[in-house]
């Protein structure tokens, strides 16, 4: 059973479904004003801990309810002593903002006449737009957030930094460039959209109690898209075996991958693998790359390839696919083997593709290439890729542009990137944090490791593979999240992100023996 916290953290909501979701609360007898003082004290109580050294504060107000907010926001924190120093650049306010405006007033809070007067605060409070701005930012109004951005001082943005459009994260002409963003009730589509995220900065969710039932009412009982959390993917991870389990119970994978040119590709998906605790592990390389590989997994069964004079795989030798859980293939492999991806397509077994496998698939056609395929297909390219293999699909919206190419190939579409998207069967899931310092060479690699080691090891009936695909990517995440925050994005190259896969996983084990004490 998941707790409220868990069930509000996975999902996401667009701009329209959060204003149904709001009007149904006021329909149902929520007060306006009610909500609007409840919203306005939990910002002021988090801004607080957030910043408890905070003693000049700015508070920015629009016209609308976000102005509202943060005009609640701005009594409550001058109740608690703080200097406050408002600036309200719109003449027209809603009625219940002005009430508000009219109280502040009253308290001789001290209301500024230009953006330039809250160049002396230690931190800025931005109620200027809410969720639901849709048009260019122009005017005074382009000109005082652009200033509020010349400031060296915390930013903490209500709902979202205003300026960024709810559903696609696009910037209206300017926006906030926030320090923390406190989003309210639900994340909003723009918290998982890549153009947002050098304006969102760190994010919470501020729970203000809308009723679970209210929402499921407005998105359905099986919402999408939705984030990937952690406990999400903890249900997928193989914490515990049985006392009794072997190896052949443990799946048994089959990698196809490396060249001459790229040995590093095939070494870094194999340790990935690896890290999964699959059963049986075996590699398909040139044959020159045998030692190589028995060098960095001796456990493994190296399966040599005959190899063309360019040092990449010329043929298969005869395999009996229907002994592995899951095929990997495509890391380091050149275009050149096109027929060896066209022979795994056959394959009746889940179904990696990464990387110049994908570049052959785009080749030969990609709805061509996998229109027989019976079993599951992943597809796992990044957005140069994902533009070679579905030529038609506009990517000005990466949530869009995945969902619709998971449904015209039928297959389980990741698409790799800051925010890395999975679609399969109309459903999205998307991971929520990541870290540049995966943006090198061989990360993809790993990825496709992890995601064939753990569909292979995975032996529950009806299995929800784009789960355990984006709880690959998830892991992979947080294992370079947690490397760069000990060893800064600089120091995470592609084997010390392998070596804090396990990290991650022990602590998940520490976590839990703690709670059990």
């Amino acid at each position: 059973m998941l707790s409220r916290a868990q069930s509000l953290d996975r999902l996401l909501v667009a701009t329209e479904q959060m204003q149904q979701i709001e009007s149904k609360i006021f329909a149902d007898g929520m007060p306006v004003a009610a909500l609007m003082e409840k919203v306005g004290g939990l910002i002021a109580r988090r801004f607080q801990v957030l910043y408890p050294d905070a003693q000049r504060v700015g508070i920015l107000v629009g016209m609308g309810h976000n102005g509202g907010d943060a005009l609640v926001v701005a009594r409550e924190l001058y109740f608690r002593g703080y200097e406050i120093a408002i600036y309200v650049p719109s003449e027209q306010l809603s009625e219940l903002t002005n009430q508000h405006y009219c109280y502040v007033s009253s308290l001789g809070i001290k209301i500024v006449d230009d953006a330039r007067g809250l160049a002396g605060c230690d931190a800025i409070v931005d109620g200027l737009f809410g969720f639901g701005l849709n048009r260019e930012i122009t005017g005074n109004l382009f000109e005082t957030i652009e200033l509020i951005n010349q400031l060296t001082v915390p930013i903490v943005s209500i709902d979202l930094p205003s300026g960024i459009h709810g559903d696609t994260g696009n910037i209206l002409g300017t926006a906030i460039r926030a320090t923390y963003t406190l989003c309210l009730g639900l994340w909003k589509l723009a918290f998982v959209q890549e153009q947002a995220i050098e304006y969102i900065g760190k994010t919470e969710l501020i729970d203000f109690d809308i009723p679970l039932a209210d929402i499921e009412h407005i998105l359905g009982a099986q919402p999408t898209p939705t984030r990937m959390t952690n406990d999400r993917a903890l249900a997928n991870l193989p914490l515990q075996r049985s006392p009794v389990t072997h190896k052949y119970q443990q799946g048994h994978l089959l990698l196809i991958v490396g060249s001459e040119q790229y040995s590093g590709a095939a070494i870094l998906a194999s340790l990935g693998a690896r890290a999964t605790g699959v059963g049986m592990l075996s590699i398909a390389v040139p044959k020159s790359l045998k030692p190589v590989l028995l060098n960095y997994l001796p456990e493994a069964l190296i399966i040599s390839c005959p190899e063309t004079e360019a040092g990449t795989i010329k043929s298969l030798p005869e395999l009996d696919f229907t002994k592995y859980q899951a095929i990997a293939c495509g890391c380091g492999l050149t275009e050149r083997p096109s027929k060896i991806v066209k022979q795994i397509l056959a394959a009746n077994c889940p179904l990696v593709l990464d990387a110049d496998a994908l570049n052959i698939i785009a080749k030969i056609g990609t709805e061509a290439a996998l229109s027989s395929r019976i079993h599951p297909t992943i597809l796992t390219p990044h957005i140069g890729e994902f533009k070679r293999l579905f030529t038609r699909i506009p990517t000005t919206n990466k949530l869009v542009a995945v969902s619709a190419a998971a449904k015209v190939s039928d297959t389980i579409v990741l698409v790799k990137g800051a925010k890395t998207i999975i679609a399969h069967e109309g459903r999205s899931i998307v991971i929520p944090e990541s870290t540049p310092a995966l943006a090198r060479g061989g990360s993809g690699d790993i990825l496709t490791g992890l995601i064939g080691g753990l569909i292979a090891t995975d032996s529950r009936l009806n299995i929800d593979i784009a789960e355990v695909v984006a709880t690959a990517a998830w892991w992979h995440s947080q294992a370079g999240i947690l490397a760069a925050r000990e060893c800064g994005d600089l120091g995470v190259d592609p084997l010390t992100t392998i070596d804090y896969l396990s990290l991650v996983i022990r602590g998940i084990l520490d976590g839990r023996n703690c709670g059990e004490s």
